[in-house]
């Protein structure tokens, strides 16, 4: 099973190596990748885990019918349904913290794609209209405030 999971993990790592040398910016390349895996997780995971809650209920009641045995295993893996559960919904709540303190605001994990480098002065705004800090979002653009007084 060990020998397993460790081939699964060696072709996926070498997969993941092949896409980052295919750019020309590994760097940005890393990010974006990084990008949308989050942005995947955040919406897959807990559409799966509320999946694994119904199955986990399915198994838990069906099994309530059945003899002593069986009613033991439907008990067994139904909580393994809900343990299942409970870590897709911690994965999918760990995750952007976790992407945020290693790579900074660089790496962002909103459901909705916005350019990689929005919120800089003379970029694009980000989503929700936010900018970097002390910038105003005008016509789609961060810009530097004309005057801060009288500004509120």
């Amino acid at each position: 099973m060990a020998g397993k999971v460790f081939s699964a993990i060696a072709v996926l790592s070498l997969l993941s190596v092949g896409v980052l040398f295919a750019a020309s910016d590994p760097t940005t390349s890393l990010k974006s990748t990084l990008s949308s895996l989050c942005s995947g997780l955040i919406s897959l995971l807990p559409v799966v885990s509320m999946l694994m809650v119904m199955v986990g209920a399915v198994v838990y009641a069906s099994g309530q019918i059945m003899g002593a045995e069986t009613r033991a295993r439907a008990n067994v893996w139904a909580t393994a349904a809900l343990t299942g559960a409970l870590i897709a919904i911690l994965i999918s709540a760990a995750t952007p913290p976790i992407l945020t303190t290693i790579y900074g605001n660089t790496v962002s994990c909103n459901a909705a794609s916005q350019p990689p480098s929005c919120g800089a002065s003379g970029q694009s705004c980000c989503a929700g209209n936010n900018c970097d800090s002390g910038l105003n979002c005008i016509d789609n653009t961060c810009t530097i405030p004309a005057s801060s007084s009288g500004a509120s």
